[in-house]
């Protein structure tokens, strides 16, 4: 116990040297999160919950299943909103960033000190008087002297992970936002070629009747019948990619059993009157880019720890050994203990690796970060740029065809139903005249869709979030023929 009350003072020693660094601002359940919730509430109008109970989670099915009852023809809003409540890969995201909130936490943390103690002697009662009990308290004074450098470095890297937890957010909105468009533009195309179904199965029909009375021949017959057979094959298509469409919105918004009989739209919205113009989209996204800032605070970290490396270039291992040395002696049949105190310092010694390579690590690992960080506002500019051109110039391929292209094929059809019904012309030429003007329909409705395509690109392009250019050419590739209606 004397030993003991010694020590005491030692025990103190990594207080005195650090100062008092609490960790409350990250022992919190929901630490970080309100600014995860802030930032993509501007882009997205929308919030987000990050569930870690029970209560939490029935609340959020809750609501998920409201939002389904009200809206059984779902509109893109709202399955963007149940995204955001249900998607359990942006759930998976956020417990990240509760990782990287335990990690800031830790680092405000003293390492514990490690004690031993022990007893020597040849444990005979003739050689009892030569017992020694001796104790030990070892503590690594080189992390106390770069404590605050490493609370700095574990609260940078959280600020990272709250950022990268924006950004997963952000990316499954826009990913949703896609799906919606894919799916309501396939069942679209659907629908047209239904239309365009029944109009060959009417020309296939009077082919063969005209062919029974001898005024059509096998070879023209045979033209309209296999145009309808194609037309079938292409039609079934069409409609296993809209409900593939379908499906890729159902695994983003996460709902499954009996949620599953919600329906999209029988079609887009109509293009709007005018675009957006936002002649300073390069700087909006240089300035909101979520991802971007995550890249700079990589390179803050790194030269965070390219200091903390410096610092500990030279002295890899350095520790203070404290203790007492406690002898028991009988001597004539009087017992006297002695207590003395002890302080070791133990380091290892810079012979053979003097930190020159772990140096030469942490310089290449600041430059990666720096040029990573160039390339990724090089980038930006860039995105930024080609997302308005897409935007701008899908907007104008739209309308041309809402405008001039269906209109012509319109008036096409309408002359050529005047012409047969004053007998100039034939019951084919009109049926002919009347597939073009379907197949215009469908291109109108593939412009149409790669213009909402592009317009939900934009937000993603100011503010963070993939593009995910590759998954919008599969849905404009698998949906070229098809469209439809309240699936």
């Amino acid at each position: 116990m004397i030993g003991l009350r010694k020590l005491m003072p030692v025990l103190a020693f990594p207080l005195v040297l650090s100062g008092c660094v609490t960790g409350a601002e990250y022992s919190s359940k929901q630490a970080g999160f309100a600014s995860v919730a802030d930032k993509t509430a501007i882009a997205t109008a929308k919030q987000t919950v990050w569930i870690q109970n029970q209560n939490q989670a029935r609340s959020a099915a809750a609501e998920v299943k409201d939002l389904l009852a009200r809206r059984k023809v779902l509109d893109v809003e709202t399955a963007v909103q149940i995204a955001l409540l249900n998607n359990r890969g942006l759930q998976a995201a956020y417990a990240d960033l509760g990782d990287s909130a335990a990690d800031a936490w830790q680092s405000t943390m003293f390492i514990n000190p490690t004690a031993s103690i022990g007893a020597t002697g040849m444990g005979t009662p003739e050689l009892e008087a030569f017992k020694t009990i001796e104790g030990m308290i070892t503590t690594n004074i080189l992390a106390l002297a770069t404590k605050n450098r490493d609370i700095a470095i574990a609260d940078t890297r959280f600020r990272q992970a709250q950022l990268t937890a924006a950004v997963k957010t952000l990316q499954v909105a826009a990913d949703t936002r896609r799906a919606w468009i894919g799916a309501v533009a396939a069942w679209e195309n659907v629908g047209q070629l239904q239309r365009a179904q029944a109009t060959a199965d009417a020309a296939s029909e009077l082919a063969e009747k005209l062919g029974e009375t001898g005024a059509m021949t096998k070879g023209a017959q045979a033209r309209e019948h296999v145009f309808v057979a194609e037309l079938a094959g292409e039609t079934a298509k069409a409609r296993l990619a809209a409900r593939l469409a379908k499906e890729e919105l159902t695994r983003l918004m996460g709902v499954w059993g009996a949620d599953l009989d919600y329906q999209v739209p029988n079609s887009l919205p109509p293009l709007p009157k005018s675009v957006v113009k936002r002649d300073t989209i390069e700087a909006e996204a240089l300035r909101n880019r979520i991802d971007l800032q995550v890249a700079k605070l990589e390179l803050e970290a790194t030269a965070r720890s390219y200091g903390l490396t410096e610092a500990t270039r030279y002295v890899t291992d350095l520790a203070i050994l404290t203790g007492f040395e406690a002898e028991r002696e009988i001597e004539d049949d009087e017992k006297k203990t002695r207590t003395t105190a002890q302080v070791e310092l133990e380091f290892a010694i810079p012979i053979f690796d003097t930190g020159k390579a772990r140096m030469r690590k942490a310089e290449v690992a600041y430059m990666r970060a720096a040029n990573q960080l160039a390339e990724k506002a090089v980038n930006v500019r860039s995105e930024a740029r080609s997302a308005y051109e897409a935007y701008r110039s899908n907007y104008d391929i739209a309308r041309h065809y809402r405008n001039s292209v269906v209109p012509l094929r319109t008036k096409v059809e309408e002359e050529s139903l005047l012409t047969y019904n004053g007998m100039i012309s034939n019951t084919f030429e009109l049926l002919t005249d009347t597939r073009d003007k379907i197949n215009s329909i469908l291109l109108s409705v593939n412009a149409k869709r790669d213009f909402w395509l592009a317009e939900a690109n934009l937000a993603p392009t100011i503010y963070g979030g993939a593009t995910n250019a590759s998954a919008e050419t599969e849905v404009a590739a698998a949906s070229e023929s098809g469209g439809g209606g309240g699936h």
